[in-house]
């Protein structure tokens, strides 16, 4: 649903797009309550409101929040119901490459299609900009994807690092935050508070958030700059990393377009210095 506000914003009034962004600020709750207690938090109109749900495709408030009640259920789901809610079916699942191939080649052409372009090159932009100091985190699994952006992002721009794991380190990293940091989050349903009390906290020192999340959408998404959504179709009970990785494949690429020959160059010094390392 937040992924859908968020593709439709440039087709909406200024009055419709204070509707969205309420809803975005505050997601998914400021869609529970009733139409009028929305309008009050936009600060718009009953019909302005309706006439924003229409826009994106609602019969009307009731349906909107059926629609959104069963996203919830959803963001709730963990390997362990996913894995009980197979075994309820009582039907013998397929090979897991046949699962496999029938699942993540969708998954991730179904990502890269959706993602907003606006979303890629906004993104795109603030990785470029090497007056940005760009930090990188995730959760228990997702940790691994903001590992490997950062990787990438050592050897085509610089000053890039990964968020310590160790208080002490975390601390000295967070107490010189402010508006020349960018924080690169991960984060996926079963949404890690840890990982949201972060982005509370560096946003509220201007530091600016690129988010990965999956289709439901994070909590962050209110805090962040750009959100990058995917899919986690998978052939098993947990979801599925392939589509970011996919993602993050594909924004690399970008942002190497982006950077042409500043990029190769720090490539060569990148190969110089760990030819240098190797030697000595």
């Amino acid at each position: 649903m937040a992924a859908l506000i968020r593709q439709r914003l440039g087709e909406c009034s200024p009055a419709e797009r204070r509707v969205a962004r309420a809803l975005l600020a505050s997601y998914p709750a400021a869609g529970l309550g009733t139409v009028a207690s929305l309008a009050e938090r936009a600060e718009v109109s009953g019909p302005t409101v309706l006439r924003f749900l229409s826009r994106l495709g609602f019969g009307g408030y009731p349906e909107f929040q059926r629609a959104l009640r069963d996203e919830l259920a959803e963001r709730e789901t963990s390997p362990l119901t996913a894995y009980r809610a197979a075994e309820r079916t009582g039907v013998p699942p397929a090979g897991a490459l046949s699962r496999a191939a029938a699942s993540l080649p969708d998954a991730v052409a179904g990502t890269l299609a959706e993602v907003p372009q606006g979303e890629l090159d906004a993104a795109v932009r603030l990785f470029a900009d090497q007056h940005l100091r760009v930090t990188a985190a995730g959760g228990r699994f997702s940790g691994l994807l903001a590992h490997y952006l950062v990787l990438h992002l050592m050897q085509v721009r610089g000053n890039s690092r990964l968020l310590p794991a160790t208080p002490v380190e975390r601390t000295d990293m967070l107490v010189d935050v402010g508006r020349r940091d960018l924080f690169a989050l991960f984060d996926f349903r079963r949404y890690e508070e840890p990982t949201l009390a972060l982005a509370r906290e560096v946003t509220a020192r201007g530091a600016r958030v690129v988010l990965f999340t999956d289709r439901w959408l994070s909590p962050i998404a209110g805090l962040a700059e750009v959100v990058l959504p995917s899919r986690v179709d998978s052939p098993s009970p947990y979801d599925s990393f392939v589509p970011t990785l996919a993602l993050v494949e594909t924004l690399v690429a970008a942002l190497m377009d982006r950077l042409g020959p500043v990029a190769g160059k720090r490539l060569k010094a990148m190969e110089k210095a760990q030819q240098t390392y190797r030697e000595s």
